[in-house]
């Protein structure tokens, strides 16, 4: 009868609206919560479920910590949780269409975001100069300068030019010149660096793979209905 009641008393049931790290969908979790132990931070849970979304179904956990805290002479229960599996949440997909010399450095620049956001916004530099050197076709220099060429010939629409000049900004290039300089080396961040860079590797991409794909994929469908036709194709 104790083993129950014990079993109960460390195993609780939550049910709350929230939104799958792995594939993005709002999902209702049915999370089991387990007392493993406590110290001198407090009480320690880990709580577990799995997406409901039938193309998911992936095992979620978080470790979670519950610590009693004085609030202006108030007792007051200080929860903090910490997602264990997968270690971060997860970015959209990466299009096929991005070449792997740059998804590569991309993807493990997601990977590594939760456990150092130092390396990953280093490894998004390092994507990002490559990016414009090789795609953009600028003059090879250091990132700064390569970025305010791109500015300068206007080659991008301003929802992403906008963003990519705060890179600069975000990261203070000024104070960190490394950065500019040495764009694989790992030195502190600023507060949503490397976040913002991810966001700003996203929407190049979109620019100069995805959408031309896109638009390609388009014209060979309507190049084929105007042989089928026996019409002259779309240049």
């Amino acid at each position: 009868m104790w083993i129950r009641i014990k079993w109960y008393l460390n195993k609780i049931f939550i049910y709350n609206n929230m939104k799958c790290p792995y594939c993005l969908e709002n999902f209702i979790a049915d999370w089991t919560k387990t007392v493993i132990g406590s110290d001198s931070e407090g009480e320690w849970y880990v709580s577990f479920c799995n997406c409901s979304n039938e193309k998911c179904e992936k095992l979620i956990v978080e470790l979670e910590n519950t610590k009693r805290v004085n609030v202006g002479g108030l007792p007051v229960r200080k929860t903090k949780s910490i997602l264990v599996l997968p270690k971060a949440i997860s970015r959209s997909p990466l299009s096929s269409d991005v070449p792997d010399i740059f998804a590569q450095d991309y993807l493990e620049a997601c990977l590594v975001l939760a456990d150092s956001s130092k390396a990953s916004a280093a490894l998004s530099r390092r994507c990002l100069q490559s990016l414009l050197e090789n795609v953009a076709k600028v003059k090879k220099d250091n990132l700064n300068n390569e970025i305010e060429e791109v500015l300068g010939n206007n080659s991008l629409p301003s929802f992403l030019s906008k963003p990519l000049d705060a890179v600069r900004n975000i990261g203070n290039f000024a104070v960190h010149p490394i950065k500019s300089t040495n764009t694989g080396e790992i030195v502190d961040v600023e507060p949503e660096e490397a976040e913002w860079l991810l966001d700003v590797l996203e929407g190049l991409f979109d620019f100069y793979f995805v959408q031309p794909a896109l638009i390609q994929k388009k014209k060979d469908e309507l190049n084929q209905k105007l042989r089928d036709a026996g019409k002259p194709e779309m240049q």
